[in-house]
Order: C-alpha cells, then sequence, then structure tokens
C-alpha cells in the first residue's frame, strides 16, 4: 500500500509538474504572439469601403462606383432568415462560445484526421476569427497564424458584442462577382433587398464565403445547389425552418439575375461621368470609390431618353443624306456566322439599334443575322435570330440592294415599327453634337447628351467642347443694349459696315443673305439675324461693355473686346449657352448650372447642397396661424428683369417671324436663337420655353464645313423642336412671366412707331417706363453711327448722320 500511496504520489507531482510546464509554455506562447498583434479596437471606428451610388431626379438608380462592392447594413436591419442561414453554414454555436469553438475545432480535427495529412486542412474557424481573419491577418495556413487569430477572437469577444461582431462579418464577406457583404450580394445576384430574399436565395448566399468561386451559379451550378442544399439541410437540423420549408427551398431552381446597372439604361453615360468627374474634383477618387456617398443628381430619366432621341435622330437624318458609307466591318460569309458575329464589339448604348451579320442578298432583300449575346464564362447564346432588310430599309441610300450590301457585311440595324422581322440598315454617324437640358430658373441640368453614343467616344461635346456660337451670341449684345437704354423700336442701319484693321486690312462683314435692307428695328436684327445690324450695334455700345455682359452671364470669362466676337467668333460650351439663355427667362437671375442636388455622406449627413435659397419658416414644427413660407433668394441679378423680359419677347419673334419659323407648328410658347457660324462649320439653336431651356449644336469633331447650304434653322432648330414636342407634352402652355413696369404698345413690326390695331404689321411691343414711342413724330432728330439716340423720340427719317 506504501508503495502504491508512493506511485500517485509521484504521479500526482509529476502530472502536477506538467501541467505547470504546460501552463507556462501556453502563457509564454501567448505572450510571444500577442506582442506584435494589431490594435484590434480601431474596429469600433470602422469604415469599411462602401459603395458610392447617383440617383436620378426621381429616386432612380444611375450609376454605382467601387472599389469593393458594398452597402453597409446594420445588424438591426438584417432579416432573422439571413443570419440564420450564415449561422447555419459557418458557426451555429456562435452565441455560445467565446470566440473558439471546441466543439467546431474538434470536428474540424476529425474531420482532417479521416481525409489524410496530405488533403487540404480543414477550417474550424468560427465567425469571430473569421473577422480577426479577414481584418487583422493573412489567408496563410500556418499554426502561427491560427494562433494569432484565436487570440484576436478572444480579444475581440471582449470588446465587442455578439451583434456587432455578425454585423462586422455580414458586412466584410467577399461573396463572389465582385460583391463584399449581404447587402450587395443580395442586389446583384437576385436584384433584391435582403429582405426580399427566400429561404433558398438566403441559403445561396450562406454558401458562398466557404469558396465563392467554386458555387458560381453559372459556372459550377451543380455545386452551387449542392451546397446551398447543404445550408439548408443545417438550417433545418438547428431549427429556423421547418420540414416544408426545407422541401420547398431545395425545389427552388438557383436562378441569378446579375444586375447589370449602365447609365445607358437612361441613354446617360454622358451624364453620369460627368457627375463622376465633379465628386472626384471636390472630394478625390478614394472618397468616390470607398466613401458610400449617396448622390441625387438633377437628371429626369425621362427628358434623357427624349433628349438621347432626339439628338440622335438629327444627327442620322444629317449624316444618311450624305449617303451610305458601306459596312465597316466584316465576318466570313457562310457557317455559323453567330460566333464571330458575338465576337465584334458593338455599341451598347444605341439602343434599339443591333448589329447584324449579312447572310443573303437577292434583288429586292437581304437576310440577316441579328448578334447572340455572349454567355457568362464567353460562351454564345445558342438562338439563332435572323430577319430581313427590305426596300424601305435602304431607301435612303439611293442604291439598289445588290450595291448596297454583300453578304458577310457586318451593319447596324434598327427593328421597323409594325413590321415584325424587318429592319432598316444604319450608319453611326461622322457628324457629331451635343443637347442640354435645363430647368432656368435653378440650373438643374434635366438631361445632357454629349454625342451619338458614349461607348464610341466619352469626349463630353456639352461640357467640354468649345465651339464658335455663331449667331447664337447675338442676344447678349442686344440685352446689353436694351439695359443700357435703347427700346426693341429703336432704329439700327443693316447697311455696308467696314473697319480698318491693326494690320492695314479692312473688314468687311456681311450678312447671310448678302443683302442689306436698310433701317430697321433693333427687334428686326435679332428675329431676322442680322450681321450688319449686330456689328454696329456693338460699335456704339462698345466692345467692353459687350465683353462685360457676356462675362456677367457666363458665356466666356474673359472675351476679347473686338467686333468679330459681336458676331459669335467665340468659342464656348453648349452648358454655358444654356446657363446664359437660362438668365434671359427667369428675369435675370444668376445661376450655376448643376447635375447634382445633394450630396449625403455615408451616415446621411448633406455635405453638399446646389440649392442656396433660404427657408427659415420651413423648419417650423407645425402650423399655428403664420404666413406661409417665402424663399428667400439672394441670387445676383445679371441684367435688370424688363430688359430680360424685352430680350425674352424679341425672341419669341424669331420663332413667329424669323429664322426658326419651322417651330410654329408645335404651337407652344417658346423664344429662342439660332446660330450659324462662317462656313457652316457649327450650327446652334439655344431657346426656352417659362420653365425650361434647351441648347443644341451640331458639327464634326474636327471643324469642317456642313454644306454650303447648311444653316441651323435646317439642322439645329429641329432638334430642338423635337425634343421640345414630347418634354413638354401634358404640360399647360404657360406664357412668359412679365416683371412690374412693362407696357405693352402697339406698334408697327417695320418702322417700330406706333400704329392703329388694323396695321397689318402691328405687334404688341414692351415698353419700360417712360421709353414707349411718342405719340407724335419730329424729323431730323440726332443719330449716332446708324443708330437712333435712345429716347430721341426718332424712327431715323433724316440721313444725317447715317452711313
Amino acid at each position: 500500500m506504501r508503495l502504491i500511496a508512493r506511485f500517485f504520489a509521484f504521479l500526482f507531482g509529476t502530472l502536477t509538474l506538467v501541467g505547470l510546464v504546460g501552463a507556462a509554455v501556453a502563457a509564454y506562447v501567448v505572450w510571444h504572439y500577442s506582442q506584435d498583434l494589431p490594435d484590434h479596437a480601431q474596429l469600433a471606428n470602422y469604415e469599411p469601403p462602401v459603395t458610392t451610388r447617383v440617383h436620378a431626379a426621381d429616386g432612380a438608380l444611375l450609376a454605382e462606383y467601387a472599389r469593393e462592392r458594398r452597402l453597409y447594413l446594420p445588424i438591426q436591419a438584417m432579416p432573422r432568415m439571413l443570419i440564420a442561414a450564415y449561422l447555419s453554414a459557418e458557426d451555429k454555436n456562435f452565441y455560445k462560445h467565446g470566440g473558439v469553438d471546441p466543439e467546431g475545432l474538434a470536428r474540424a480535427v476529425v474531420t482532417q484526421f479521416r481525409r489524410g495529412s496530405g488533403a487540404r486542412q480543414q477550417g474550424g474557424s468560427t465567425i469571430t476569427q473569421q473577422v480577426a481573419k479577414n481584418f487583422f491577418l493573412t489567408r496563410d495556413q500556418t499554426v502561427e497564424r491560427k494562433i494569432r487569430e484565436a487570440l484576436l477572437a478572444f480579444r475581440l469577444e471582449s470588446t465587442f458584442s455578439k451583434d456587432k461582431i455578425l454585423e462586422l462579418y455580414m458586412n466584410q464577406i467577399f461573396l463572389g462577382s465582385g460583391n463584399y457583404g449581404v447587402a450587395a450580394a443580395a442586389l446583384n445576384y437576385f436584384g433584391k433587398s435582403v429582405h426580399e430574399l427566400t429561404i433558398a436565395e438566403a441559403a445561396y448566399l450562406a454558401a458562398l464565403p466557404k469558396a465563392p468561386s467554386n458555387y458560381h451559379p453559372v459556372n459550377n451550378r451543380e455545386a452551387a445547389l449542392g451546397r446551398r442544399n447543404y445550408v439548408i439541410d443545417r438550417m433545418l437540423e438547428n431549427g429556423y425552418i421547418s420540414q416544408q420549408d426545407a422541401t420547398a427551398a431545395r425545389a427552388e431552381p438557383l436562378v441569378a439575375t446579375f444586375r447589370q446597372l449602365s447609365p445607358n439604361t437612361y441613354a446617360a453615360g454622358f451624364f453620369a461621368e460627368e457627375v463622376r468627374r465633379e465628386i472626384v474634383d471636390r472630394y478625390g477618387n478614394k472618397k468616390l470609390l470607398e466613401g458610400g456617398l449617396s448622390v441625387r443628381s438633377t437628371l429626369d430619366p425621362r427628358m434623357q431618353v427624349l433628349a438621347r432621341k432626339a439628338l440622335s435622330d438629327g444627327l442620322v437624318r444629317y449624316d444618311e443624306a450624305r449617303g451610305w458609307r458601306g459596312a465597316q466591318e466584316r465576318i466570313p460569309p457562310g457557317g455559323d456566322w453567330g460566333i464571330p458575329l458575338a465576337e465584334i464589339q458593338g455599341l451598347t448604348d444605341v439602343d434599339p439599334w443591333r448589329l447584324a451579320a449579312v447572310l443573303e442578298v437577292g434583288p429586292n432583300e437581304a437576310r440577316i443575322g441579328l448578334q447572340p449575346a455572349k454567355l457568362a464564362g464567353g460562351s454564345v447564346e445558342r438562338r439563332r435570330e435572323t430577319g430581313v432588310i427590305g426596300p424601305e430599309g435602304i431607301r435612303w441610300t439611293n442604291r439598289p440592294m445588290a450595291r448596297a450590301l454583300n453578304a458577310g457585311d457586318v451593319v447596324y440595324v434598327e427593328p421597323i415599327d409594325g413590321q415584325p422581322g424587318r429592319f432598316r440598315l444604319r450608319q453611326v454617324p461622322e457628324i457629331s453634337g451635343a443637347i442640354v437640358a435645363m430647368d432656368p430658373h435653378t440650373g438643374r441640368v434635366k438631361a445632357m447628351v454629349g454625342g451619338f453614343s458614349f461607348d464610341k467616344s466619352e469626349f463630353n461635346r456639352a461640357t467640354q467642347a468649345l465651339r464658335q456660337v455663331g449667331s447664337s451670341f447675338k442676344p447678349f449684345v442686344y440685352a446689353t443694349a436694351l439695359d443700357n437704354g435703347y427700346t426693341p423700336s429703336s432704329i439700327i442701319l443693316d447697311e455696308p459696315f467696314e473697319q480698318v484693321q491693326a494690320n492695314g486690312e479692312v473688314w468687311r462683314p456681311e450678312n447671310y443673305d448678302g443683302k442689306p435692307t436698310g433701317p430697321r428695328t433693333l427687334r428686326y436684327g435679332i428675329e431676322q439675324s442680322k450681321n450688319l445690324m449686330t456689328v454696329r450695334l456693338a460699335r456704339d455700345l462698345g466692345m467692353p461693355l459687350v465683353a462685360e455682359y457676356s462675362k456677367r452671364f457666363g458665356v466666356y470669362d474673359d472675351m476679347l473686346p473686338v467686333l468679330a466676337m459681336s458676331l459669335g467668333a467665340g468659342e464656348t460650351t453648349v452648358l454655358r449657352m444654356t446657363a446664359a439663355y437660362s438668365m434671359l427667362a427667369n428675369g435675370g437671375r444668376r445661376i450655376r448650372p448643376t447635375l447634382i442636388d445633394r450630396i449625403q455622406d455615408r451616415w446621411g449627413a448633406t455635405i453638399y447642397k446646389h440649392d442656396e435659397r433660404q427657408c427659415n419658416p420651413c423648419v417650423a414644427d407645425a402650423w399655428s396661424g403664420q404666413d406661409e413660407p417665402r424663399i428667400i433668394d439672394r441670387r445676383e441679378r445679371v441684367i435688370d428683369p424688363m430688359s430680360a423680359y424685352q430680350m425674352v419677347s424679341i425672341m419669341e419673334g424669331v420663332v413667329q417671324r424669323g429664322t426658326a419659323t419651322s417651330l410654329k407648328a408645335l404651337n407652344r410658347t417658346l423664344a429662342g436663337k439660332t446660330g450659324t457660324t462662317n462656313d457652316a462649320k457649327d450650327v446652334w439653336f439655344v431657346g426656352f420655353s417659362p420653365d425650361l431651356a434647351v441648347g443644341v449644336y451640331l458639327g464634326f469633331d474636327k471643324p469642317q464645313s456642313l454644306g454650303s447650304r447648311a444653316t441651323a434653322g435646317t439642322y439645329a432648330a429641329p432638334i430642338f423642336g423635337a425634343f421640345m414636342r414630347e418634354a413638354l407634352a401634358g404640360k399647360p402652355n404657360l406664357q412668359f412671366r412679365v416683371p412690374p413696369g412693362i407696357k405693352f404698345i402697339r406698334v408697327n413690326a417695320r418702322t417700330g412707331q406706333r400704329t392703329a390695331s388694323g396695321d397689318p404689321l402691328a405687334i404688341l411691343e414692351p415698353f419700360k417706363p417712360n421709353t414707349a414711342p411718342p405719340e407724335s413724330y419730329s424729323f431730323g432728330e440726332a443719330t449716332a453711327g446708324g443708330v437712333v439716340i435712345p429716347g430721341a423720340g426718332s424712327i431715323g427719317t433724316s440721313t444725317g448722320g447715317l452711313y
């Protein structure tokens, strides 16, 4: 017995010693690997990279920008079923263990033992350990990394709540196809929010953390279904769902939608890119890609689509009138045409145009094959869709079918409305242009198209192209005159003019038609776009004054004060011109054109707002008999509101009697001005209704003449008209707002004198107080430089001083 007692004493002592040594070793290991552990407390202020989202004015999602596609979702906003799926798949004892799960670790060891030493190591990491690894450690399969992972897990558990750790995990985890976190994955795999997911869809998302690429829903469909169903079984086993729910979920097909968000959805590639550039300019690229900004843009999706159609139709109309240039690409005729055709990169933003290959050409018809879609993984859709181009589809080419098309040609075609299977031949126009639609009262850009195709060229001709404005600048010369004592009835000579230049050469501008018309009213000079009248008026005003007004309106920053600039020799952008016209339309208030209404940070705080007007009473909690709120508008006036209205009235005459009479057919209250440059290298029309301003220009990127007979009234004004017809459809036909003080006097449009109501040339002319034509006239009053001195009360019947 004594021997046995000694043995047990020895054994106890030995075990105690081993335990002490083991504890000392363990303590040393903990101490050693704790020396350089990352600071886990920084997770308290962790801000993961989050997707910046750009929305249209109506809230529709327009574009997303991200380095890691992620939408951060608090744990309180995650549905219980989705959490249950992840706990079942990754860590069923998450809410029970202290960071490391002995049960899970033992299970991993047993599994590894059964697989053998050569098999890939079986993970036994808890969700807490995965958070430690994903945030702080490498993915190396080493003992050292696992020790650090466990130590960090214990620290995380002692610092953060279980819910916070789970929130970090479900927002940080990579789930394949560029998605990080459950919110982004739900949206981009299934086009749903997390609250709309079915049990089967939640189980699929929970299956992905193990190996996202191995469970791709298309490329590895069977493996994906197997892993999803495994998660469903674990959810049933853990009591989260019923047997009936599990059976239904397993039977549900795995259908991934792979949401393809593109600004082309609203033909808004140019608009979205302009917004992106502005965000980068304001906050930098890192903030754009990681900051989780919520950007509310000014885009009106309906108007954007209308603007794209109006501009593209106008460009195509001009281009097709110049003839068919032939196919730009070819594929070998015969065989399976679908595969080589699918490899050709077509334009994605010219819907409903489609690429097609010409299969056969007959005397009157050509059979075509439409480009099949490329599927995930690079394979080509098996279905082959064909159609026919008939005589009506190539009529514009003025060629017989056999001379227009050949087998193997790759061309663009457009479906003919009401004729299924029949198509019209199309070609990408060489000419380009831009259109901008803007709220004239706020500067909010409702639509912007910077060319025929953003895919073809990202150069935005609405904001980046400096083009000669031609006669579209004239309203600012005449507005300067109206704001400095002239009236719409002031008489200006439309006669030959010449000026000796500094180099000794003589500059002799001419009217477009080459014909002088003698003394005419200021109104007539704009309505008929008279160069000679404009130059005389600009000389008498003084070009420094005209340059000052051009700067006020934002047409130019620093205009060269020479007479040629009065005829639009300077260069500016469509956006600037549209904003400048808007200031006339809104009564002379300065506006700053903007594509962004508001920007909020990831927490919802507004960090930028375009509208700077104040409305202090608007914050009242309730109405208690106080007056209705009034918005305080402290924006600068760039011109007297009465002068602005007179200019608007004159530009109404451009539509009613002048160079844009084609717009009369719209039966709308419209004003505007055409602009055609020398040699017709650029054609413009900028105009507006009371609440919508639109600017249009057409021209080649490398300036060249559009043709000897090309005018803005022929090409630019119809684009403006096509857009306005649809944009204003269903809206009341409002009149331009008349400012207080304006008095309407019936005058003769030819002479500017008062006249009777029976005069066929009578118009109602707006005058400022004390500037209306007198009741009677005297002869021989003073004139200067071909312009009647304002307020002199004469129509210039004496030729003294006129030349």
